[in-house]
């Protein structure tokens, strides 16, 4: 960024541009400024804004960021193509390339030979941290080859003499990543990869959840229970917990921590272990945002589950939860990545139970025996992932009300069938006979509950035909046994689809009951069997959701 050295602060109108009077730090506002220092060091006047934009270009200064990065870009990809090779995008690197640079003259620069064995996100990560260059990519093998760097003005030599300056750089930055490759590997052949990690014994993860050692272990043992239910090997799940952070204590995650699982799995293939093991390192630590990928590999899915889990169980076992805005261990990240995990697996997964995941996650806690509360912090970790779910939810369109409905029924910690519920659920509110089924319901179930307080009693059981005096009424019966006779199968098969447009069929025989009959009739027989037959559209209704939660 270069010092301010003018201003120029034009008002214009249909006469022309005047100088509008400003001083800031003694320089006085005119029209006139310079362009490149190098290329076209001379001052020019202008006349407004457009004019100002075309001489500085004229004078080689491209004023908008977003046009250098389109140069760079364009550029950089015709460069790469014309030698056979593909530009890597870096829309991050991109963007501050084209913040620093007036005139952006882009220059292939080649990798010394003795580098290319290192791993392309090696190279392409030192270059980028260190150097601010782009990877350019051979995409027969995949190997990082050549670079792109940057220059702010054009040269006589073409650039020459700034590739040869930067690849002499280049060349020592690489030779500390390959110093730091080689040593990693070694360690591996000599001691595995469990032995690189057992330096985090010493390594403190939480001062009241003791070593990362200690971590590991909880994980490798939670992914094991894990397992059975992702489809995964418990042995393989439970040998890739162990060594997934192994490469914490490498030279390499020390350089570049945001290497870290990646290189792991490099690690893990050079010792030999199964692909799978190998493919847990890199991927465990995802998603770690709503765009990344969720693992699929089952061995993948159930370290990253253990890996998440028993992160947030030991926070809430040690009450450090979210309050507010601060959420300083990424405890929401977590959850949303659990919840993402699950679901776009189509895992059932029983997170809330005694015997679920987080229960034994919680036992296997350091702090297990002093932990009091057991039940409660396991009740509130579930009640946060359902607040984390109506999030996710509500940005695929789906009401928090609907939501609500389905989390007050049984088995609401089993996120796949919840979300399979409220989905089929918002589909049948979305249909008139869906939306006109919780009037219909809301006036029965108002009825019903102002009886039963009046009188004192419940009526949830006797309605019977013989009573039934109007032709609404017998069609309600009949109607109430023929949802009855879907709904509970469907319910039992997880069919929440077919249960719910079961019972949206109630709408209409609910709608001319209320408009043919009145329910407080002055004779009790009749009034109660009515009464009783409203409980009926209550229990069939709230056996499919907890439709009172429904708004409006």
């Amino acid at each position: 960024m270069r010092p301010l050295q003018a201003i120029i602060c034009l008002l214009s109108d249909e006469a022309g541009a005047e100088v509008v009077p400003l001083t800031i730090d003694g320089i006085t506002a005119g029209r006139s400024t310079r362009g490149h220092r190098f290329l076209s060091p001379d001052a020019f006047t202008v006349n407004g804004f457009d004019d100002y934009e075309a001489k500085l270009k004229r004078a080689h200064v491209i004023l908008r960021a977003d046009e250098r990065a389109e140069v760079i870009w364009n550029d950089a990809t015709q460069q790469a193509f014309a030698s056979g090779l593909e530009l890597v995008e870096d829309h991050g690197l991109l963007a501050e390339v084209a913040g620093l640079v007036e005139w952006p003259v882009v220059l292939l620069g080649r990798i010394d030979d003795a580098f290319l064995g290192l791993p392309p996100e090696v190279l392409q990560t030192s270059m980028k941290e260190h150097q601010k260059f782009f990877s350019v990519r051979n995409p027969k093998t995949g190997r990082i080859e050549r670079f792109v760097t940057v220059a702010n003005m054009a040269t006589a030599d073409h650039g020459a003499t700034i590739l040869a300056g930067n690849q002499k750089v280049l060349a020592a930055r690489l030779s500390d990543a390959k110093f730091f490759w080689e040593n990693d590997l070694r360690r591996v052949k000599d001691a595995g990869l469990e032995g690189m990690g057992a330096g985090l014994a010493n390594v403190t993860f939480h001062n009241k959840l003791g070593s990362q050692a200690d971590r590991i272990a909880r994980i490798a043992a939670l992914a094991r229970e894990i397992a059975p239910h992702v489809g995964a090997d418990p042995d393989l799940a439970e040998q890739a917990a162990k060594v997934a952070k192994a490469d914490l204590q490498s030279a390499m995650v020390g350089e570049f921590p945001e290497l870290q699982g990646l290189m792991g799995s490099y690690y893990a293939r050079a010792a030999g272990l199964d692909p799978a093991v190998a493919a847990a390192c890199q991927d465990h630590y995802s998603p770690l945002g709503p765009s990344d990928a969720v693992p699929t590999a089952p061995v993948s899915v159930a370290v990253a589950l253990a890996d998440k889990i028993d992160t947030l169980t030991g926070f809430w076992a040690i009450d450090e939860k979210p309050t507010g805005s601060k959420d300083p261990f990424a405890l929401r990240r977590a959850a949303l990545g659990v919840i993402r995990l699950v679901l776009e697996n189509g895992l059932t997964l029983r997170l809330g139970q005694r015997t679920g995941s987080f229960a034994v996650a919680f036992t296997m806690m350091v702090t297990q025996q002093s932990m009091t509360g057991f039940d409660e912090k396991l009740a509130d970790l579930l009640a946060f992932f359902h607040d984390r779910l109506k999030v996710y939810l509500r940005d695929q369109g789906i009401r928090h009300d609907i939501i609500d409905a389905c989390i007050a029924m049984p088995g609401n910690d089993d996120l796949t069938l919840l979300v399979k519920r409220a989905r089929a659920l918002a589909e049948t509110l979305a249909t008139d006979d869906g939306e006109n089924l919780i009037q219909g319901f809301k006036r029965a179930n108002n009825i019903l509950t102002q009886a039963e307080d009046k009188d004192g009693v419940e009526y949830s059981y006797g309605a019977d035909l013989k009573f039934a005096e109007d032709d609404a009424e017998k069609a309600l019966f009949a109607a109430l046994d023929a949802a009855d006779a879907q709904i509970a199968p469907a319910m039992a098969a997880e069919d929440f689809s077919t249960a719910m447009t079961a019972m949206a069929a109630l709408r209409g025989p609910i709608d001319a009951f209320f408009t043919a009959v009145q329910v407080n009739d002055d004779r009790q027989v009749i009034r109660r069997n009515r009464l009783n037959l409203l409980s009926r559209i209550r229990k069939i209704c709230l056996s499919v959701a907890d439709i009172t939660k429904i708004e409006g």
